[in-house]
């Protein structure tokens, strides 16, 4: 009987000990981003997470991805930024309801594990914990050789945060005749991007360096803008007692998501007129000959967030915002919704 071959975990493709140099960066960004509630290190088999400060806490959590967006961090070769734009989206999701982020958690799947690009990736996602106020406590890195390409992987995030139960915003205060404050984008954030690319690499040729004079910049940075938090901005309204809902733009642009915050019976009239879509947008719609429904359902056209304040408070709102740095524009009003007509009307 010949000598059994000896076969090691690296044979099958995955490398321990690029996992454990992975790792070890991982805690130090992870540490970083600690708050005062997190009771367990990086490592322990689960994370603990002390709830402290509210009297009657309703948890509020969230998963997303970065989708698509993705490619183009491996066309150029950049990792540093999908991290940041996968905690500030989530922290979105979950501040439009009043919670303020607590914990965060990640996960990383590659088909080759490099350490360099981990750590780019999850100095990212810490750099978005620590600005957000949001403590990264766990998280998963898995190397799965055949089930990714050797230069590629995936990455998800899992956010829980907290708000009093009498502050929750469910939209339920919304009447028709408040207005309806809109804070800019800054680029595509998470969303739109199998459509862009096809259009941008395929159909115009276009590469990650190529200037888009439109722009002002190459297809790779206007691509890779990161999608920026709403949080502060959220927060500084709910402190004034003027926010009754918010609308957070992502996929199904402004048709699909606006109507989330609005009680049955509302709807949503939108003045097209009241900012300028910016240039990358427009860019994309010549290039594709894009249908009007389809481009304001797949990009958020420069819009990322949507503020639903009473129509006799929407001067201090924007007062409030304009101190934080901000420029909020008036995109339209809460109608009655009428019978065989859409949640959202564009004028």
């Amino acid at each position: 009987m010949p000598p059994l071959t000896r076969v090691r975990y690296r044979d099958a493709g995955v490398n321990i000990d690029e996992a454990d140099r992975a790792l070890s960066s991982i805690k130090k960004l992870a540490r970083q981003t600690f708050t005062r509630g997190v009771l367990t290190d990086i490592g322990s088999f689960g994370a603990a997470y002390k709830l402290t400060g509210f009297r009657k806490p309703v948890l509020v959590s969230s998963a997303d991805g970065v989708g698509t967006k993705l490619k183009v961090a491996f066309l150029t070769g950049r990792h540093d930024t999908v991290g940041e734009d996968l905690v500030n989206h989530c922290v979105n999701d979950i501040a439009v309801q009043g919670a303020v982020p607590l914990f965060f958690l990640d996960y990383f799947a590659v088909g080759k594990l490099r350490a360099k690009v981990a750590a780019a990736v999850i100095a990212g996602i810490s750099r978005g914990c620590r600005q957000n106020g949001c403590a990264l406590i766990g998280g998963e890195t898995a190397e799965m050789p055949g089930m990714y390409a050797d230069s590629e992987y995936d990455l998800a995030g899992f956010i829980v945060g907290a708000a009093e139960q009498s502050q929750l915003i469910t939209g339920r205060q919304v009447r028709a005749g408040d207005i309806l404050l809109a804070l800019p984008s800054t680029g595509l954030h998470t969303n739109g991007y199998s459509l862009a690319r096809k259009l941008l690499f395929e159909t115009a040729g276009f590469g990650p360096k190529t200037l888009l004079p439109e722009v002002g910049s190459t297809v790779g940075d206007a691509l890779l803008a990161v999608h920026r938090s709403y949080l502060k901005p959220i927060r500084a309204l709910l402190a004034a007692g003027l926010l009754r809902g918010a609308a957070h733009i992502t996929g199904g642009g402004i048709t699909d998501n606006t109507p989330r915050v609005l009680p049955k019976g509302l709807a949503a009239a939108i003045d097209t007129g009241a900012w300028r879509i910016p240039p990358i947008f427009e860019v994309l719609r010549s290039i594709g000959n894009i249908p009007l429904d389809d481009y304001r359902r797949t990009f958020n056209l420069g819009v990322g967030m949507i503020f639903v304040v009473p129509a006799r408070s929407a001067s201090k709102a924007e007062a409030v915002l304009a101190k934080l740095g901000e420029t909020p524009f008036r995109i339209g009003q809460v109608t009655e919704h009428k019978r065989g007509r859409a949640r959202v009307e564009y004028r």
